[in-house]
């Protein structure tokens, strides 16, 4: 592994700033503290532009090469912790009750802020390197906000990059690969009106558990039975709420949940078979059922010439053994898909130790992942606008 040194000899510094950001998470578009340290640093580092409030908390950072003119590359991290509480213990564990970065992207943000200062520092290169850091990428759409404040028509920007964390994947480990790498998505609410009553006579209620049970069974045979089996599809319903007391048959229930897919045409059968099936049931028990399903993330789809390009950045950092071409698409998703519908790019990820999966409450990101990441994001504008 050769990580670029200038980057190793501050990684102290990144350490300190992501456990900050670790002990003050901040769910989407409520990223005050964290924008503010970034464009702090930014200015710091002496970037030439530094522009706040891009959609909503977003902050895009720009700087301008030595070398004269040419292309504009922009690099991409989310800032938004997830709304949950931590289990860790770490000294440096969340402050904020209800808030944890759970998803590694404190460690995005420090690697891309890495990246700018290695840059600014190093700036011999010929063109513009743009530095987009984004607000709410966990289901809030944040891509999509900074994207409505014309991100791209305010900042041009010719290719866009970005990356995740992984603890799937070894220290020292870059997996990318061009076509589709992340599922679409959309979530899903929902709600039962049925008829209360008290518990010793169901027979006077439209028992709304009872439709909700039938329901989340009923809903499961979608994939099974109506989706082909050789295109990937998850529907998981992950909520249900009904009830306040023993001895009451509740007036109404709720389910939400998520479905996800890597064609849209898939997307739209499960949702019209839904609203169908949702439908019946409502017919069959007599009640009302109102079903709300909101697509929230494109399928990420990895444009080749710059998935390429990355992966020649990644051999240069972690070697050419260090990086895994091997297509295996990820049933997660990520809003950056919205970025690369409009502009060409690439995502990678990157391996650190663990033993606990993302969104887990015991996950921990191993700060060894910091410098290379940092250096990752650098040699891609290094390489991309070499003069």
């Amino acid at each position: 592994m050769t990580i670029i040194p200038e980057i190793a000899s501050f990684s102290t510094d990144l350490t300190e700033i992501r456990r900050d950001l670790h002990a003050h998470p901040e769910i989407g578009f409520e990223e005050k503290r964290t924008s503010a340290i970034v464009a702090e640093k930014l200015r710091a580092y002496g970037l030439d532009e530094v522009h706040e409030a891009v959609g909503v908390t977003g902050v895009v950072g720009i700087l301008r090469g030595t070398g004269g003119e040419g292309r504009t590359i922009g690099l991409r991290a989310d800032m938004d912790a997830l709304p949950m509480e931590e289990q860790t213990n770490l000294p440096f564990r969340s402050q904020n009750p209800g808030a944890f970065h759970g998803c590694g992207h404190d460690g995005h943000t420090t690697m891309l802020l890495g990246a700018a200062r290695y840059l600014a520092a190093n700036r011999d290169f010929a063109g513009t390197a743009m530095f987009v850091f984004q607000p709410a990428e966990e289901g809030l759409g944040g891509a999509r906000a900074m994207l409505a404040d014309k991100l791209f028509e305010r900042f041009p920007c010719d290719e866009i990059y970005g990356l995740h964390n992984s603890p799937m994947l070894n220290l020292g480990e870059v997996g990318i690969f061009p076509g589709k790498a992340m599922a679409g998505a959309s979530f899903f609410d929902i709600t039962i009106k049925g008829r209360g009553s008290h518990g010793a006579r169901p027979h006077d209620s439209r028992d709304p558990i009872v439709i909700a049970t039938s329901l989340s069974q009923s809903l499961q045979s979608i994939v099974s039975r109506n989706v082909d089996p050789m295109l990937p599809a998850v529907l998981s319903i992950t909520k249900i709420h009904a009830g306040s007391a023993y001895n009451v048959v509740p007036e109404s229930a709720e389910l939400g949940g998520t479905v996800r897919f890597f064609d849209d045409a898939v997307g739209e059968l499960v949702a019209r078979r839904m609203r169908e099936i949702c439908a019946g049931a409502a017919a069959m028990y007599q009640c009302e059922i109102d079903v709300d399903i909101r697509p929230i993330f494109s399928v990420l789809e990895n444009h080749p010439a710059e998935t390429e390009e990355m992966r020649l950045a990644a051999v240069d950092i972690v070697g050419e053994a260090g990086v895994l071409t091997e297509p295996t698409p990820m049933m997660g998703s990520e809003d950056f898909a919205d970025m690369l519908l409009a502009v060409p790019g690439a995502y990678a990820w990157v391996g650190h130790g663990g033993t606990m999966p993302l969104h887990n409450p015991g996950f921990i990101l191993d700060d060894e992942i910091l410098p290379i990441g940092a250096s990752l994001l650098a040699r891609v504008v290094e390489r991309r606008l070499s003069a």
